[in-house]
């Protein structure tokens, strides 16, 4: 398959090296391209999955000026709405970054994942405790996009959990400020959440 991220910070390129390794192409857009990297527009028009893993503050205005380059395509919501100084969370009350995604772009299939994995166990030696894997929280209103975004989380090495609907964004971004603020306690950001969920 071929993914696109937005952005080429730590969560990008350690997710993104997950997905080389499983067999997918990946590309790297950003706004002023090195190296390999592509512009968004290009990176953008690449994906099938296009992943944003860009400071929330800025996704309005790059969703807003790239709406019809992403129409029909699997968007993926990486972010967090946090103070970048701090880490601190920015508190959306009765909404959530991917319910806003969703709504600026109603034309693709938007969900909300791999916001609650720190880019620390991003890595393929990181990835299980005592046996379990990292569980990979995935929301959306998309059932088929859903369930590639699910697959391609197993095909990384974790555990692909489908929660529901978009609105659910609202606890994993919750879920997310609850991982940062233990790390920033003294738990550090090698540390995951493993859903058990036990099958009969």
């Amino acid at each position: 398959m071929n993914i696109s991220f937005v952005g080429a910070g730590n969560v990008a390129s350690s997710l993104g090296n997950l997905f080389t390794n499983a067999g997918h192409i990946v590309k790297f857009g950003t706004q002023n391209p090195v190296g390999e990297q592509l512009s968004v527009a290009a990176a953008i028009s690449f994906g099938e999955v296009v992943f944003f893993a860009i400071p929330y503050a800025a996704m309005r205005e790059v969703l807003t000026l790239n709406k019809e380059n992403l129409k029909g395509k699997i968007v993926v919501d990486s972010t967090n709405a946090i103070n970048l100084a701090d880490w601190s969370p920015l508190f959306l009350g009765e909404d959530s970054g991917g319910e806003q995604t969703a709504s600026l772009l109603p034309e693709s299939k938007v969900v909300k994942a791999f916001n609650t994995i720190f880019a620390d166990i991003m890595k393929a030696d990181k990835q299980q405790f005592e046996g379990q894997k990292v569980t990979a929280f995935i929301a959306s209103d998309d059932t088929d996009a859903a369930l590639t975004i699910q697959k391609l989380a197993d095909d990384a090495g974790f555990n692909g959990c489908i929660v529901g609907g978009i609105k659910n964004a609202r606890h994993l971004e919750a879920m997310a400020h609850l991982n940062i603020a233990i790390a920033l306690a003294g738990g550090g950001t090698d540390a995951g959440f493993v859903y058990f969920q036990r099958k009969s």
